[in-house]
């Protein structure tokens, strides 16, 4: 008792000057002052001082439901006693002593961003009156492009395809910068980005345009200039999804897919990237909830498997950081074992941090039990908390957990930050067809147009529609803009709606996506192209659609369909800029994938 009384002296002591901004609250604007550099002796005695329900709490990020930490909406209340069994994310501390937060915006944790600071805030200053008081490191999935929880009016990046077309190192470190920057002063400390899967499938469904591309070298390059950016920024970084999850026809949100690389193809395809975040010194790495049955005969997904993530991950390549698991709620990590054994044979792999478990209780219990039983030795626990408590450190989060209203205002979605996510997405649009140069359109000529097609829905909630915005853009750049949503699967009445309503227009642009072999959308743009309006089409989210539509004079790729990307498509189709992306996959036949319609690198300019 006297050892533990020391410990909490020693890190209240730590914490002391944060507690007193919690005192004051965000809204005063105050900064707490740094204390002094937290030593690995400290971190030791703070978890020799640990009770073990705490240990195993530290190990667990969860997700709640609420916009407070104290006092969420009730429907939010009653989502957390329905999957919980708290009301609150205080009271989720103080049950399970959870190590981490994970923030989404369907559990409306994300309305704005001072709401988010408060929330940030409110989770620290619960954390920090327990018995053990340890900052909690809050996460979230803020890769830009088509996965965003922070939306508007936080700035919105090109996403990692994007970023791929244009190739730049330092565009990718400095979009990073500017993202680390933005989530920092909402508390957020640890970003699920970047995506180090290498996307050599077209048909992979869970990855896509979240990868930077499909060349190894160039993901790698790519990978480790954000890894910087993040970071540089005080955002732990954590390249996903370990050993690479690029080459999968199958989701492992609803299946387990497997991937038959070889070893020596994995050395070539998928390590490069993740070898890259490891030298540029990543803080944490995401596990895949995939099998690959040359790095593990067992067959076990890779967050199970010791001779992947223990043998590869930190033997090979030499990561001693933080392995996180992808969510332990997906289908992936749960159809060979059960919700019970997923946790403990995590930490048996090699993990430290156990991510968004269907069942926190079932999931904590499983931990506690292993280690009371001997199947995890107490010792595999401190090592594991050590890590965690290390990227605590690291983040100044003993120093200073919280954030302040006059940070978020000073930093979140400022104007530089927009004019350069703006600047950033114009080097990503990338042309691949222009019959006739058509584009760029002359207002004289085509100042008429209609805008139809996909309008799905926002990454974060807060942009588009992708029709509305795009008219909208090419509306201010001086045409005559109006906009028809024929939606992802449009019936027959509206592709025929369409093709009355391009009567008497210049130009028809059909934003497309993710087209299939039996897609309608196939059917929209033959339609129209009927008519003898020209026609360009945008591919909103994989540039892989020009592959499986005709008719079409002119094509673009955006590689999402965010505001940002989509305001640059806009100039470069009125040539207030040039297409400067290059595609970072090949685009092959679609009846005939040994075949290449259209090479990486490959980009027409004016």
């Amino acid at each position: 008792m006297h050892y533990r009384a020391t410990t909490r002296r020693t890190l209240l002591t730590v914490t002391a000057a944060a507690a007193v901004a919690a005192a004051t609250g965000v809204a005063a604007g105050v900064t707490a002052p740094a204390a002094a550099a937290v030593s690995e002796d400290l971190l030791a005695r703070i978890v020799a001082g640990m009770s073990l329900e705490e240990k195993v709490g530290q190990l667990f990020v969860m997700r709640v439901y609420g916009h407070s930490a104290t006092a969420p909406d009730q429907a939010d209340i009653d989502a957390n006693l329905r999957e919980i069994g708290v009301r609150t994310a205080a009271e989720l501390i103080e049950k399970y002593h959870v190590g981490g937060i994970i923030y989404f915006a369907w559990a409306h944790n994300t309305r704005d961003p001072h709401q988010i600071a408060d929330l940030s805030n409110g989770i620290q200053r619960a954390a920090l009156g327990r018995r053990t008081p340890v900052p909690v490191l809050i996460s979230t999935d803020q890769e830009h492009g088509i996965v965003a929880r922070v939306g508007e009016p936080a700035t919105l990046m090109p996403g990692a395809m994007a970023l791929g077309a244009a190739g730049s190192r330092d565009l990718a470190r400095r979009a990073a910068r500017i993202a680390g920057t933005e989530l920092a002063a909402l508390g957020i400390r640890q970003n699920y980005a970047p995506v180090a899967d290498v996307n050599v499938n077209p048909a992979n469904p869970v990855i896509g345009v979240r990868s930077f591309g499909a060349d190894p070298q160039a993901v790698a390059r790519l990978v480790a200039a954000q890894v910087k950016g993040y970071q540089g920024a005080g955002v732990a970084a954590t390249a996903k999804h370990f050993p690479g999850h690029g080459d999968t026809t199958d989701d492992s949100h609803t299946k387990l897919p497997y991937i038959h690389h070889t070893r020596e193809q994995w050395r070539t395809l998928d390590a490069p990237p993740f070898r890259a975040a490891v030298a540029a010194g990543i803080d944490a790495v995401m596990t895949a909830h995939i099998v690959v049955p040359s790095l593990d005969p067992a067959e076990d997904p890779a967050t199970l498997s010791r001779p992947i993530l223990t043998g590869i991950l930190r033997e090979q390549l030499g990561y001693d950081g933080v392995v996180v698991t992808d969510s332990l709620g997906m289908e992936g990590v749960r159809t060979k074992y059960g919700d019970d054994r997923v946790p403990v044979l995590a930490l048996k792999a090699g993990c430290d941090q156990l991510l968004n478990p269907p069942n926190l209780a079932l999931a904590w219990n499983a931990v506690l039990g292993a280690v009371r039983n001997g199947e995890i030795s107490e010792e595999r626990v401190d090592e594991s908390i050590l890590r965690i408590l290390r990227l605590k450190a690291k983040l100044g989060l003993f120093r200073d957990p919280y954030v302040t209203h006059a940070g978020v205002e000073r930093v979140v979605g400022r104007q530089a930050h927009l004019d350069a996510a703006d600047r950033i997405a114009e080097e990503t649009t990338t042309l691949l067809l222009n019959t006739g140069g058509l584009l760029p359109l002359d207002r004289r000529t085509h100042g008429d147009v209609l805008v139809v097609g996909a309008d799905p829905a926002s990454p974060s909630g807060t942009t588009g529609p992708p029709t509305a915005t795009l008219a909208a853009a090419l509306t201010e750049l001086g045409f005559t803009a109006t906009a028809l949503s024929t939606g992802i699967n449009p019936s027959t009445g509206r592709i025929e709606e369409a093709v009355a309503a391009a009567a008497g227009k210049d130009v028809v642009v059909v934003g497309t996506y993710n087209v299939t072999a039996t897609s309608p959308q196939r059917t929209l743009v033959t339609r129209l192209a009927t008519t003898g309006v020209p026609v360009v089409t945008v591919a909103l989210r994989n540039p892989y659609d020009i592959a499986r539509i005709g008719g079409q004079r002119a094509t673009l790729a955006t590689y999402s369909w965010t505001d940002v990307e989509l305001r640059a498509a806009a100039r470069v189709i009125a040539g207030l800029t040039g297409p400067r992306g290059r595609l970072p996959v090949p685009v092959q036949r679609a009846d005939d994938p040994a075949q290449v319609l259209y090479p990486i690198g490959y980009g027409l300019t004016y």
